[in-house]
């Protein structure tokens, strides 16, 4: 289904949370939507991994990296996984790598940049609690909405 998130803040905008702050477009899908889930780490992407080859087709892996820009938490072959289980996208707040390749990716990726290094393979971090950054608590099971102007969240399905 067609949205604009202009759209949805003109029809919903008092149950909408507006993303603060801005992310970059790594995927080749620039619009996308789905219920979210949710996984904590810092410079460690092991359980972004296992939440990307487990949460249900459609959803959207909101991942709270701490804003950190000392490494990638999804390149290629993270973005492969979503893609090959039709998720709707994955918002990072944190970087990707292997750009050139995300942009075939037929998904959407934000994140708040991009960096060559990989991350850490420690498998610390939380799956599936709410977290907090961009002036929004993302709980697993609210909605995300993200297209060319922005980022919202809604508690319900608004499509």
């Amino acid at each position: 289904m067609t949205f604009k998130t202009a759209d949805l803040c003109d029809d919903f905008a008092s149950e909408l949370k507006i993303a603060e702050g801005e992310f970059k477009t790594y995927g080749r899908q620039s619009r996308f939507h789905g219920p979210i889930s949710t996984v904590r780490v810092f410079e460690d992407n092991v359980l972004v991994k296992e939440s990307l080859e487990t949460i249900p087709s459609g959803a959207v892996l909101v991942v709270d990296g701490g804003a950190s820009k000392a490494c990638a938490l999804m390149g290629d072959r993270l973005a492969g996984i979503a893609e090959a289980r039709k998720l709707a996208g994955v918002i990072i707040n944190g970087c990707v790598r292997d750009v050139a390749e995300l942009a075939k990716t037929d998904i959407g990726i934000l994140a708040i940049g991009s960096i060559p290094l990989k991350s850490k393979k420690a498998g610390k971090g939380e799956k599936d609690i709410p977290v907090n950054f961009a002036g929004i608590d993302w709980r697993p099971g609210h909605f995300v909405y993200a297209d060319e102007d922005g980022v919202v969240v809604a508690e319900r399905e608004l499509l």
